[in-house]
């Protein structure tokens, strides 16, 4: 049995939030990081019954029993341990508030939950999870000592993330009992917009005729009020506990030797899994099933297929019905549908994840890059040209060959390996080498929009957002360590001017020091005092992500919300220890005798031009602003008659540099200007006899009545005020 002294000695002692995080890829937590992939084909449908019924039979004798098992396993250990905390709690502790109110509790016996009653009923009724030390903390959790506690409600990302994984929990449960099946992971998903559980059916394929009988499933759960309820165990008992299921075998199995394994309890359902979790079912009020799809165990497709369904949860009805209110809203403005409709891009079979961008889309794609480009000449950065493949030696001194290498196009040249770039940095690495360096120099912001190519997995590719070819506005700026401030100063206020003339709204993150780092602490803390002192200039609210920095070094992560209330992270802000030393690259200082090491900062602020298109094009509902539609204008011509001078006002136009296209159909104007409004063009100037004699057109805005009869000459000017105020 588990041995109580260890568990309450070292399994129970605080852990950072990098080090749980780096439980992730071994629990039912991330299933991104676990490397299930979903799959573009629909779930696959029963061979023995192609349209299965929503009511499965599976083995309710072999359901009970395994269910049975795990519930007088994880209920023989929980007493144990409850016998343990009493026998060594007690002692009285100090509990910190936020506010430095101190409140007074017993170890290994009173809860966060008991601390919030405390404080009032409303915060004991509406807190989800805590925080101890900077490490999440279920709210039923005896607390092991004196600490600094916050509590945190579902307005918070926090409370947020921890409902809906509880409520993977919930689903799984009712997949569980409804059908049998094998649990495998079932984390809050990564956009942080709800969840999913994967698990294995064998020949049975999901779809929306289920969807009612799975919500059925879960809502009974919730009305039960189950506890959740965590233990600590052995690596044995979790394998003896799991015994029937093969993927968390597997997961246990991987474990590192010194890590703690946790299980959750949840009425029937019994889970391996890092938690933490809300207090109970009773929290999750509403809840409704989404889609159902295919996906692979670990993302290879050579293992098991398994089915995905993906769910959202609320604490009330209302938000759960404002939610799907704007989920079918979205999708009548998915950017694959506009896309099509507006002959902006396209994929083909003969390259998927590699999209072609027809003559509209292009004038987009490079009005984007214009736009930052135009930023980069007043902002001191030098663009430069980088080759799209080298030899993989570059990328073994960069790290990429060791940790990377699958997400890479590899191929062989002259019995060489060599393949095709994924970033940009390594190379830039490369440039900034080439010569002696010297710190008159510095910062040298070096920016590059070649092209990038990663070989993700055929299931995970999706429309603009998720593909194998693709272009970033990526820059990585060298600098001295008393320059970090200024220049991340500097990228941020580069971020705030270009979302905010796309009119987006973003929120800022420093994500600190994790438990895996490379480098020596002081030279963390420096930096990581830099990004606060950069972060406070800059005037913004932003929260703290501790021990969620990249192992080379903290980063800020920038989220965007477009008109839609969704969240995206576009922007990048990362600074970099490691690849300066992998390349070993140096300049000379003050001292010329002397040699030192710059810093790098990755940055970019679109991101994937490909993935900020399609943001775009959802987020404006296909309604392109001027400066950046790829249809400004169009002239229609009245009959005939006019066509010449119609012709005459295109080339006018055209040669002071905007996009205009001419109606030179026989169809009457009533309908050209329907068709110039569906086809979104921001104007249309109609032109008939007495325009063609006054050399003057009738200027007509897209989603608006109104006409306005212009000269050429205001009309040009008018078009030059719409594109200097990015309007």
């Amino acid at each position: 049995m588990l041995s109580l002294a260890r568990v309450f000695s070292s399994s129970f002692s605080l852990r950072s939030r990098a080090s749980s995080l780096l439980l992730l890829s071994f629990s039912s937590v991330s299933g991104e990081m676990v490397g299930t992939v979903e799959a573009n084909a629909k779930p696959k449908s029963n061979k023995a019954n192609p349209n299965p019924s929503p009511t499965h039979t599976r083995d309710e004798a072999y359901l009970q029993s395994v269910t049975h098992k795990r519930v007088q396993l994880f209920e023989s250990i929980k007493a144990l341990q409850i016998e343990e905390r009493q026998r060594i709690g007690g002692e009285s502790i100090k509990i910190t508030l936020p506010d430095g109110t101190v409140k007074e509790g017993k170890k290994w016996i009173s809860t966060p939950l008991d601390i919030a009653k405390e404080i009032s009923k409303s915060l004991a009724s509406n807190a989800l999870i805590s925080q101890v030390n900077g490490t999440l903390w279920d709210m039923l959790r005896p607390l092991e000592g004196d600490c600094e506690l916050k509590l945190f409600t579902f307005d918070s990302d926090e409370g947020r993330d921890t409902f809906w994984h509880s409520s993977a929990h919930i689903l799984g449960q009712a997949l569980e009992r409804e059908y049998g099946c094998k649990l495998c992971i079932g984390p809050c998903t990564t956009r942080g917009e709800g969840f999913y559980y994967d698990a294995f059916y064998g020949d049975l394929g999901l779809n929306e005729d289920h969807f009612k009988q799975i919500e059925s499933g879960a809502m009974k759960a919730v009305a039960e009020k189950q506890p959740f309820e965590r233990i600590e165990v052995t690596r044995q008992q979790a394998l003896e506990m799991f015994s029937e299921n093969n993927f968390k075998v597997e997961i246990i199995t991987e474990l590192p030797e010194d890590k703690t394994i946790t299980v959750y309890r949840c009425g029937p359902l019994v889970d391996l899994c890092r938690g933490p979790h809300i207090p109970n079912t009773s929290f999750v009020k509403a809840l409704a099933c989404l889609k159902a799809s295919s996906a692979y165990w670990r993302g290879k497709k050579e293992r098991e297929s398994l089915q995905r369904v993906y769910g959202i949860s609320y604490p009330d009805s209302k938000r759960l019905k404002e939610y799907l209110t704007q989920l079918e809203e979205a999708k009548k403005y998915d950017h694959r549908l506009l896309g099509a409709k507006q002959e902006l891009f396209f994929c083909h079979p003969l390259s998927p994840g590699s999209w072609f961008f027809l003559p509209y889309g292009t004038r987009i794609y490079n009005k984007l890059m214009e736009f930052i480009k135009t930023q980069y000449r007043e902002r001191g950065y030098e663009e430069v040209i980088s080759p799209n493949m080298y030899n993989m030696q570059l990328w073994e001194t960069s790290g990429h060959a060791a940790n990377y290498k699958e997400n890479m196009f590899v191929f062989e040249i002259e019995k060489q390996e060599f393949g095709l770039k994924p970033m940009n940095c390594p190379g830039h690495c490369l440039m900034f080498d080439h010569r002696v360096r010297s710190y008159r120099e510095l910062p040298l912001r070096l920016a590059d929009f070649g092209v990038l190519h990663r070989n993700e997995a055929s299931g995970a590719l999706t429309g603009l957002t998720r593909v194998r070819r693709f272009q970033q506005d990526d820059a990585h700026i060298f600098c001295r360590e008393s320059q970090i401030k200024d220049e991340v100063k500097s990228v941020l206020e580069f971020i705030k001017y270009a979302y905010d003339i796309f009119g987006f709204t973003f929120e800022l993150e420093l994500s600190t020091r994790p438990e895996k780092y490379l480098g020596d602490i002081e030279t963390w803390e420096k930096a990581e005092a830099a990004l606060t002192e950069a972060l406070n200039e800059f005037g913004r609210p932003w929260q703290i992500n501790e021990g969620d920095g990249a192992f080379y070094g903290p980063k800020i992560d920038i989220s965007v919300f477009d008109a839609l209330k969704r969240k995206f992270q576009c922007a990048t802000l990362q600074l970099d220890f490691q690849l300066p030393s992998r390349f070993n690259l140096s300049y000379s200082a003050e001292d010329e005798a002397k040699r030192e090491k710059p810093v790098m900062i990755h940055r970019a602020i679109l991101g994937s031009v490909e993935r900020m298109l399609a943001i775009l094009l959802e987020h404006y509902k296909g309604k392109w602003p001027f400066w950046l539609s790829p249809r400004q204008a169009i002239v229609c011509p009245v009959s005939e008659k006019s066509q010449p001078y119609a012709l005459s006002v295109q080339d006018q136009i055209h040669k002071a540099g905007y996009h205009v296209d001419v109606d030179t159909t026989d169809r009457k104007i009533q309908k050209k200007i329907r068709e110039a409004q569906l086809a979104q063009y921001n104007y249309i100037l109609v032109v008939g006899e007495e325009e063609a004699n006054t050399g003057k057109v009738c200027r007509r805005v897209r989603d608006k009545g109104d006409l306005t009869v212009m000269s050429m000459e205001d009309l040009l000017a008018f078009f030059k005020e719409e594109v200097a105020a990015f309007r």
